[in-house]
């Protein structure tokens, strides 16, 4: 039985993943770019909004935090779009540097903990109460970043943004420059991961060196399985369907974390579901297939 706090924690955490998630959609469907900038970007979030809390800037943490992930995204748009360095090698480039840009903005330390430390959720615990404050607030900032996309893709630029991602050659030819979009492209996209990752760690009240270690599998989960539940189409429903399957996605987890399965085999558990979710056309398919074969057989019986 699934308690009223494990779906709380389950919501709270799936809208502040679900940033991580929309920004795979912008980065991986719209832009069609592999961006593994996204796990060392998790953690250059939360380590700028960790270290700015400490200091007593929550807030301030949190924009730096924003910002710090979008020069994270041009670094990676520059090797990319300058360099002609393949985009996963770019990502990989990036993200490994980070590893040691982290360690310095934390101070040299490989976690920094945030116990008895203001911060953005403490002060809508102040605002909503303690037992909704931290759930409000995420949900407040996850459909601001959903209403923003939506309308950010609406935009001439936003829509530039997309064609760059369906035919590269033809933008190119249309007198746009892909190289300015793809690099606003992916600095909006690690912004949103940075942001997912400022709110991460001032909600758990720690950030780590690892913390951002396998975000985008995580992404790519929520991805998916919002794409399965509520289907690929325009960019308000897959907006929804994102944040749809982030919170479904951390309530798997938080059920399999509270079974026999144990967190030890909590990547095995995030594996399966990603596997799973990007075969689930293909076993629909074969479903639907061997359902037609069999009502075939008993006619021709």
């Amino acid at each position: 039985m699934i308690s009223l706090a494990t779906l709380q924690t389950a919501a709270e955490q799936g809208f502040i993943y679900g940033l991580v998630a929309l920004a795979l959609y912008l980065s991986y469907r719209v832009l069609d770019i592999a961006d593994l900038t996204t796990d060392g970007s998790f953690t250059l979030g939360a380590a700028a909004s960790a270290m700015l809390a400490t200091l007593g800037h929550p807030l301030l943490g949190i924009l730096c935090a924003m910002a710090a992930g979008a020069a994270a995204g041009g670094v990676t748009a520059f090797l990319q779009t300058k360099c002609r360095v393949q985009p996963i090698l770019a990502g990989i480039v990036t993200m490994t540097g980070l590893y040691s840009i982290n360690l310095m903005v934390m101070g040299g330390k490989a976690t920094l903990p945030l116990l008895k430390v203001d911060t953005v959720f403490s002060w809508a615990e102040g605002i909503f109460g303690e037992q909704l404050g931290a759930l409000v607030l995420a949900a407040l900032v996850a459909m601001a970043a959903g209403a923003a996309m939506v309308a950010f893709l609406g935009t001439q630029l936003g829509l530039s943004i997309r064609a760059t991602g369906d035919n590269r050659d033809m933008v190119a030819a249309s007198s746009i420059n892909p190289a300015f979009t793809t690099t606003v492209g992916l600095c909006i996209a690690n912004a949103l991961v940075a942001l997912s990752g400022g709110l991460m760690a001032q909600h758990q009240k720690f950030s780590d060196i690892t913390l951002g270690t396998g975000m985008v599998v995580v992404g790519l989960a929520s991805l998916i399985i919002g794409e399965v539940i509520v289907g690929r189409g325009g960019v308000v429903r897959c907006v929804i369907g994102v944040m749809v399957g982030s919170i479904i996605y951390r309530l798997i987890i938080s059920i399999a974390l509270r079974s026999s399965l144990g967190a030890s085999n909590l990547k095995l558990v995030s594996a399966v579901i990603v596997g799973v979710a990007i075969s689930w056309p293909a076993i629909k398919d074969a479903a639907a297939f061997a359902r037609r074969r069999r009502a075939a057989k008993k006619e021709g019986n």
